[in-house]
């Protein structure tokens, strides 16, 4: 497959629109696949390919799917942590993200952040804590010296952390601690945008709910804008405005939080949150289960990439890609069924 055939897209340029601080269009990221003793590429991983959406300011949207659909590699692209991207669009306050220069593409960083998974790995073991959340900050000047450790203990503050815990180092600390340490690296920077890539799968369910309800808090005092990436579908429920469900590298179901989890429309949607457990021992849930594997996002089926384990599969599934449809309003999937 030559590499102009990957990069060249047909989709319609976006037009800016000032309500939405993230819009992301057609995007794609496909990642080599090299072989033999001259590294030539045989193929290529389909990580992302062909996401749309918009994210509007002072929102979450929680991003959903199976380990290995591309949701984290959807939230590294958006913020040009993964290299180039392959093709589609990504407008951050009407800025082409992958059109900035360095020096601008640095300007940008203060302002789109990450948490990442892992609190533990994300964090250097060999700085103390005030210096981690600090280091940016002193990096990009963001206040003058004389006002440097008040700013770190008021922003270690909003994160329920104390004046004290600058001097320790990450391995004194508890998980959810080590996740307050992230979410504050990444508070100090005064970000509008923040990637929370599975920010609450490593601990425990009562800590999980703490980290939610400060995101949620800081969320309300400062105007974030989150992109909450999760595999835990009431955690999503619970802090989402809108959901976009992944099946490998592409958004099959698109809407709001409540439209999606009242009406999913999407086959793979049903069957994922068929697997919800219902706290009430007394109510059966019909379970809907998946058979087969997800396919190789290197080698993905023709037409629809569900047809392999779908259950309404018809032929035309099998040869022809669907397009996203808006079913009802702001409720998109992507489906045959659904086709007028």
């Amino acid at each position: 497959m030559a590499e102009k055939k990957l990069i060249n897209d047909d989709f319609e340029p976006l037009v800016y629109d000032e309500q939405y601080i993230l819009m992301v269009n057609h995007l794609k990221k496909y990642f080599p696949i090299k072989s033999g003793m001259v590294s030539k590429v045989t193929g290529y991983v389909k990580a992302v390919d062909g996401v749309t959406f918009n994210l509007k300011r002072g929102t979450t949207m929680g991003l959903v799917g199976e380990s290995g659909c591309g949701k984290t590699t959807t939230g590294r692209t958006i913020l040009r942590l993964s290299g180039e991207k392959t093709g589609g669009q990504v407008l951050f306050n009407g800025k082409e993200v992958y059109d900035l220069s360095n020096a601008e593409m640095r300007s940008m960083r203060t302002k789109m952040q990450i948490i990442f998974q892992d609190p533990f790995s994300s964090l250097s073991p060999r700085l103390p804590i005030g210096e981690i959340v600090g280091e940016a900050v002193r990096e990009h000047n963001l206040v003058p010296k004389g006002e440097f450790n008040d700013y770190i203990d008021k922003v270690m503050d909003n994160c329920g952390l104390q004046p004290f815990h600058k001097d320790r180092y990450p391995h004194e600390f508890s998980g959810g601690q080590r996740q307050r340490i992230c979410i504050a690296r990444a508070l100090a920077l005064n970000p509008e945008f923040i990637v929370c890539d599975e920010p609450v799968s490593a601990l425990d369910v009562s800590i999980q709910a703490q980290i939610i309800n400060l995101l949620k808090e800081l969320q309300e005092k400062y105007n974030l804008t989150y992109l909450f990436i999760s595999h835990d579908l009431s955690v999503v429920e619970h802090i989402s405005d809108t959901v976009g469900v992944m099946y490998l590298g592409n958004l099959v179901e698109y809407g709001e939080t409540e439209d999606i989890f009242r009406n999913p429309l999407h086959p793979y949607t049903k069957a994922l949150f068929s697997a919800i457990p219902v706290p009430d021992p007394k109510v059966k849930k019909e379970r809907i289960v998946l058979e087969g594997s997800i396919p190789s996002p290197a080698n993905p089926p023709e037409g629809c990439k569900f047809h392999t384990r779908c259950a309404h599969c018809m032929e035309r599934c099998k040869h022809e890609a669907p397009k996203q449809r808006e079913v009802e309003k702001g409720h998109y999937v992507v489906c045959h069924l659904y086709d007028k």
